[in-house]
């Protein structure tokens, strides 16, 4: 017998699809050669997406970017759900 009051898997999946659609701005973490770095592997899997806007994102970006770089992330790139807004950013100054 189930609880009428607990969602449904598809439910509870689709909901969570619904907080994904909104929350879309989230960064690629690459290293030197273009290859995709996992988020967790550097320490950083809930920091990387759900960002609500472009604005936070970038200003997380901007917070973390030297924790990134010493983790060997060298490159990053802004995505709004599957749609590049641009990258690869290198995280080393031009310098």
């Amino acid at each position: 017998m189930t609880n009428s009051l607990e969602p449904s898997a598809s439910l509870a999946s689709a909901s969570s699809e619904s907080r994904g659609a909104r929350s879309g701005w989230r960064w690629r973490l690459e290293d030197a050669s273009g290859a995709e770095v996992d988020a967790a592997s550097v320490g950083t899997a809930d920091g990387v997406d759900g960002f609500p806007s472009q604005s936070d994102a970038e200003s997380w970006i901007g917070e973390v970017w030297q924790d990134l770089l010493d983790d060997g992330v060298e490159q990053v790139t802004l995505f709004e759900v599957d749609r590049e807004v641009y990258g690869p950013m290198g995280l080393r100054s031009a310098g």
